[in-house]
């Protein structure tokens, strides 16, 4: 795995076994956020999902490196009973790249937010990291000014993000734009559209579409050749049609997540989970596996992307 000319680790971070050895031996590693695992799925089946996926990056030939932080100690690649904890500790906090320096001098443990995750991942020297959707700019961003961190965590961060979109929860177009702004390549994988997380489409359109893992390698490739700005680069991987969330049943229960929300007065961190708590309810569990059809297809994406970037 070739961690690029501006990849600088950092001292503090503990590497698993396994992924050090992957990442000395030039082995494709792919980096795996761990807020699903702690936050994002029902127990025991989030404990069940971790598993999976890291045995879907095996089963294409790269090593799974999930991040978390345990007892103020930043890891990149986990143990069976450090994953197993970061399940089943409810106290497990969730940790954006802002968090960090606290976790780390009050030696808190939590699952990593895609900023977080994108961060360490970097430090470590991992160029591909595989997630759900991003955050993005929410809805009622006029009143709140309310911007996911993972925005401006991207635009200096040279990692290759492989994603089903930014939630549809949020304002897409304005998360799009927002990226185009903060100089944050995006492409859709075999697609021209945008992909709206529980939905293939998002309505919206994306200027470049890569069609090969090998493909996106050589992008990565060549922002170095090109001494380009430290900026990800983001992978759109569309949820197939066939395991999408209804788009009539999607649009209905949007609606229902964001007047309760409203209602409520949730806000801050709090509004995602929010939503995607609404979400599952309002589709009768539909819109979770839609979401973990998305993230099954970007963690296998993500791996052959990251056995051609290891081919050099």
């Amino acid at each position: 795995m070739r961690g690029g000319p501006r990849a600088r680790r950092c001292a503090v971070l503990e590497l698993s076994e396994e992924v050090g050895e992957a990442l000395a031996s030039g082995r494709p590693v792919v980096a795996l956020e761990s807020t699903i695992i702690a936050h994002g799925l029902p127990r025991p089946r989030n404990l069940q999902v971790a598993q999976e996926l890291e045995a879907a990056v095996r089963e294409e030939g790269a090593v799974p490196a999930t991040v978390a932080v345990l007892d103020g100690r930043p890891l990149v690649g986990l143990s069976k009973a450090e994953l197993e904890r970061v399940a089943n500790d409810a106290s497990v906090r969730k940790l954006s790249h802002r968090d960090l320096p606290l976790a780390r001098a009050t030696g808190a443990s939590g699952a990593t937010t895609v900023s977080a995750t994108a961060l360490l991942a970097a430090r470590a020297g991992l160029r591909v990291f595989a997630t759900g959707g991003l955050g993005g700019v929410h809805r009622d961003w006029v009143q709140t000014q309310d911007e996911s961190a993972d925005l401006e965590l991207l635009a200096r961060t040279r990692i290759t993000v492989v994603c089903a979109g930014v939630k549809s929860l949020l304002d897409v177009p304005a998360t799009l734009q927002r990226l185009e702004t903060l100089g944050v390549a995006v492409a859709g994988f075999g697609t021209d559209r945008f992909p709206g997380f529980y939905v293939t489409d998002s309505g919206s359109p994306v200027d470049w579409t890569l069609h090969t893992p090998a493909q996106v390698a050589e992008v990565m490739r060549a922002q170095d050749d090109l001494a380009a700005p430290d900026s990800a680069l983001i992978v759109g991987n569309p949820v197939p049609e066939a395991e999408q969330l209804d788009p009539a049943v999607h649009a209905r229960a949007l609606a229902a997540a964001l007047t309760a929300c409203a209602e409520e007065g949730i806000t801050g961190q709090a509004v995602t989970p929010f939503l995607l708590g609404r979400f599952v309810r309002e589709t009768d569990g539909a819109s979770l596996e839609a979401n973990l059809a998305a993230v099954r297809g970007n963690v296998r994406l993500a791996a052959r992307i990251a056995v051609s970037w290891s081919r050099r």
